[in-house]
């Protein structure tokens, strides 16, 4: 028997069809952007499916042509002259954590753009089913922010140095390049997700073989196209391996004057067009990422996020939202305006940690594993 959300209208739709739960971001018109609300009703709801006994498997998807299209820049922008936004980031990492680590098998029906934020509710998933339509990116700091909401755990685990080179580029893969690259499982035509989605609702089991088995029987397997810019792995490893943002500028404008090396030139344009602050606290992020955990890679991108929205060194973040999404007269004005003016201390200060009480509440272990919501946080209790 299904059991749906009250309002039809609620930014997160909730369903209970026998032992499958499925969640459905409900807000279209905003290309499923995440807001506070959004991630208020998902934790409510994954934890309340995690601890019943009846739910087996839990599928994602989007309502419309976007699965999410991330953050809501807007309510970030409009949170600039206080800490407004510090709940909704807060609780968003505390979130991640919980679907990396999540207890139930999960499935995500991903048709159309899966970018930033939302393309954390796809690529930690056991599956992950991609269309001809899905659009895959981590464009945070083109907007002058960080690869953030687990991305720099992520990335920094994808072959060679593509996960600098998307972080820093902001480029979009296809959905053949996503499951290549290993943030997707499997590819589904489009116009077959419906009668695969009902499939899943009719097994009543989170047996992940018998999940796969179904899975398998509408997907395609598909190979990268030949343009495809995972087949300049061997170029983007040479330059992105590089230490410095200057270095990598300095390894692409090399590599631009060897013949057939004309991808080169646009991805040069996008990294120059990028806030230059955002572009090396995104590196470093990445590179860190590298040599930490889960837990870490979270606590470091909170930091992160709220150094950031909170412009200890720039308003950059504002800025680019402006630039993209308020006046959209795609002309960032970028403090300071050149990579080489960015101070290494100014960079430091960005990344300094929080005092325990202040940093994310990351549960240690499963016996306390829903503990540490921003409810019980010191920033709860400092706005009451």
């Amino acid at each position: 028997m299904a059991q749906e959300q009250a309002n039809p209208d609620e930014v997160v739709l909730g369903q209970e069809i026998n032992g499958v739960r499925v969640v459905t971001l409900n807000r279209p018109r905003q290309l499923n952007g995440i807001s506070d609300r959004v991630v208020y009703i998902l934790a409510q709801l994954l934890e309340k499916w995690e601890k019943d006994d009846d739910a087996k498997l839990v599928i994602f998807k989007g309502a419309g042509r976007a699965f999410s299209a991330g953050g809501d820049l807007k309510m970030f922008y409009e949170g600039r002259s206080d800490d407004s936004c510090l709940e909704v980031v807060y609780r968003m990492y505390w979130l991640c954590y919980h679907i990396h680590t999540y207890k139930k098998t999960t499935v995500a029906l991903v048709n159309g753009l899966a970018m930033g934020g939302g393309a954390a509710l796809v690529a930690p998933l056991k599956f992950a089913v991609v269309t001809e339509k899905t659009v895959f990116s981590t464009p945070e700091a083109s907007v002058g922010l960080h690869t953030d909401c687990s991305f720099s755990y992520i990335h920094s685990r994808l072959p060679g140095y593509l996960g600098e080179y998307l972080a820093l580029t902001g480029a979009r893969l296809n959905a053949k390049e996503m499951i290549a690259a290993g943030l997707a499982t499997h590819f589904v035509l489009s116009e077959k997700l419906e009668e695969l989605e009902r499939q899943l609702l009719n097994v009543n089991t989170g047996d992940e073989s018998a999940i796969r088995a179904v899975i398998e029987e509408f997907s395609t397997d598909v190979q990268i196209d030949q343009e495809s810019i995972l087949n300049k792995l061997p170029t983007i490893d040479k330059c992105f391996s590089a230490e410095t943002v200057e270095e990598i500028l300095k390894s692409l404008e090399s590599e631009a004057s060897i013949d057939g090396n004309q991808w080169i030139a646009p991805v040069l344009k996008s990294m120059r067009r990028s806030s230059p602050t955002a572009l090396k606290i995104t590196l470093r992020s990445v590179r860190e990422g590298r040599k930490q955990s889960l837990p870490e890679c979270l606590k470091k991108e909170f930091r992160l996020t709220i150094n950031i929205l909170r412009s200890v060194v720039t308003g950059d973040v504002y800025e680019g939202i402006r630039a993209l999404s308020i006046d959209k007269d795609n002309a960032p004005k970028w403090s300071p305006t050149t990579i080489e003016e960015v101070k290494s201390e100014d960079i430091e200060r960005v990344f300094k940690q929080f005092s325990s009480e202040h940093e994310l509440q990351v549960p240690s272990d499963d016996s306390n594993r829903w503990n540490g919501k921003y409810e019980q946080t010191v920033y709860a209790k400092s706005s009451q």
